[in-house]
């Protein structure tokens, strides 16, 4: 097969600091780096606020309005939310005319912060942050009044200049926090290793031992994703079918043993399914030094070829419901060898049993020469 290589795109907001050189055989990754996420939160906040998204909606350009704002995804209120508003929310995402404006949660209850209330905009503005409104985070709602937006068009127009995965950051960039716009989505914030083994690596999860998130969370939150991406987050698994269907992708588990060893276990094919198929997940053949855990010989602690259950959507082969029972969303069989979504006893294999320090999961296109 022919050499797959994608050119560089020119990044239009690099928000990352410099961060030391790494090697698969790193015994810490950058990506845990505090002095870099500690510094990196100033250039995120500077340069995202006000970035929006739709979410739960028909298409691309319909559903809930959510907003960025101090390292935060949150909700706009419906008071006083008409056309003028939404007219604006559809122009900053390049999506058209506004057809209607929706309130009382028509598109889901959202979670978390709810930034924005008492909107009022003219209609002219290009962004809806320039719009009068109270101050943001100050309000008088709860999210079963979160606004929404329908827009004329289906798809989002590209946003000029940002990479649609970690491999297109210039080569020699620093790791950090970035945007990204992968084919077919609106803009969203990721970690990018730029260190590892040539950089270009997105980061889809990283957890460690000591999080204060509790990943026992329900289907539509780890659809969309949670956390902070400046320590431990999980990217959404929409978003990570969405990047994985782009190009053909590699995946790399770096995981830190009980005695904070750095381990990898690496496979050469990686692909989430849409959720009309239960985000199935497709892993290629595995090389590395933590094991091959994800495709154990065990049918009954199988990862590849799993949906994903969580809490409130059980998919496992299992009787019962393996993310409830195990305190997170994964690709369960009937139960596990691999548990990295979970607060506390993350597992893999017969690396660490309920005490591994840490985990990241990245991922990056695949060049076949």
């Amino acid at each position: 097969m022919a050499a797959q290589c994608t050119p560089l795109l020119l990044l239009a907001c690099v928000l990352a600091l410099p961060a030391p050189h790494l090697t698969k055989s790193i015994q810490r990754l950058s990506l845990f780096n505090q002095s870099v996420l500690n510094n990196t939160v100033s250039s995120l906040t500077t340069l995202v606020n006000g970035q929006l998204w739709l979410v739960n909606g028909f298409n691309q350009c319909s559903g809930r309005v959510e907003v960025w704002y101090r390292n935060e995804w949150g909700t706009v209120c419906d008071d006083s939310w008409d056309m003028n508003d939404a007219s604006v929310v559809c122009r900053q995402l390049g999506c058209g005319e506004a057809v209607s404006a929706p309130s009382n949660a028509y598109f889901g209850h959202g979670s978390g912060t709810i930034w924005l209330d008492d909107v009022n905009c003219n209609g002219d503005e290009e962004l809806l942050a320039q719009c009068s409104m109270r101050p943001w985070g100050e309000h008088n709602c709860g999210h079963s009044e979160d606004a929404g937006v329908v827009c004329s068009e289906t798809t989002l127009s590209p946003a000029p200049g940002w990479p649609k995965d970690c491999s297109e950051v210039p080569a020699g960039s620093p790791s950090g926090v970035y945007i990204i716009h992968p084919k077919g989505l609106h803009p969203i914030v990721v970690y990018c290793e730029m260190n590892m083994t040539d950089g270009g690596w997105t980061v889809i999860q990283r957890n460690r031992q000591s999080t204060e998130v509790t990943w026992a969370e329900s289907w539509s939150t780890y659809k969309y994703g949670f956390g902070n991406v400046q320590t431990e987050y999980w990217l959404g698994t929409e978003y990570i079918h969405q990047i994985s269907k782009q190009k053909v992708y590699q995946v790399r588990f770096v995981i830190w043993d009980a005695a904070n060893n750095a381990s990898f276990a690496e496979y050469s094919l990686f692909n989430v399914e849409d959720e009309s198929q239960g985000y199935r997940l497709r892993l290629g053949t595995y090389s590395g030094s933590a094991g091959d855990a994800m495709a154990s010989s065990s049918p009954s602690t199988m990862h590849d070829n799993m949906k994903f259950s969580a809490k409130d959507l059980d998919q496992d082969t299992y009787s019962g419901n393996c993310a409830s029972s195990y305190g997170g969303g994964w690709w369960y069989s009937a139960c596990y060898s691999v548990r990295l979504n979970v607060k506390g006893g993350m597992t893999w294999g017969s690396l660490c049993n309920g005490n591994c320090k840490a985990s990241a999961i990245l991922i990056k296109p695949t060049t076949y020469c």
